[in-house]
């Protein structure tokens, strides 16, 4: 068997962890503005952790299986940068941001990033919904 046989698994695991780790968040980041001590419970967070670890895991094991750079595919580029983003807005939405209502800013700006990253994914295009705007122009 070679790796490559594992691609539907691995593909779908990737998937379904996308999902888990951004509803982890999203009720994380509700948590937080609601002020429910769960959310930033030491198990929760190590579970959005190993969520997280182990989906970027399968990202890579995909990047490797298709022996793809992810720099050379612009949709995937993309979708490095707006992880990045999401990141840092999660980050301030959890527990750095020094205001409730930049909290509250912080978490809709990252879901609103989780959201664009989906649809980046699914159109395999940079501008991801907003990919098919730009045929509209011309």
């Amino acid at each position: 068997m070679n790796l490559i046989d594992l691609y539907p698994q691995v593909r779908w695991t990737h998937i379904s962890l996308v999902l888990i780790s951004g509803a982890l968040f999203a009720a994380r980041g509700i948590g937080v503005l609601l002020g429910a001590g769960w959310s930033m419970a030491p198990v929760v967070r190590r579970f959005s952790y190993s969520i997280d670890t182990a989906l970027l895991g399968a990202a890579l094991l995909l990047l490797f299986m298709l022996n793809i750079n992810p720099f050379a595919v612009s949709w995937l580029s993309a979708k490095i940068a707006l992880l990045l983003l999401y990141i840092l807005l999660g980050t301030l939405a959890l527990k750095r941001a020094r205001t409730e209502r930049m909290q509250q800013v912080c978490f809709v700006a990252a879901m609103a990033t989780y959201g664009f990253m989906l649809s980046v994914a699914l159109a395999h295009h940079p501008l991801g919904v907003f990919a098919a705007w730009q045929f509209v122009r011309q």
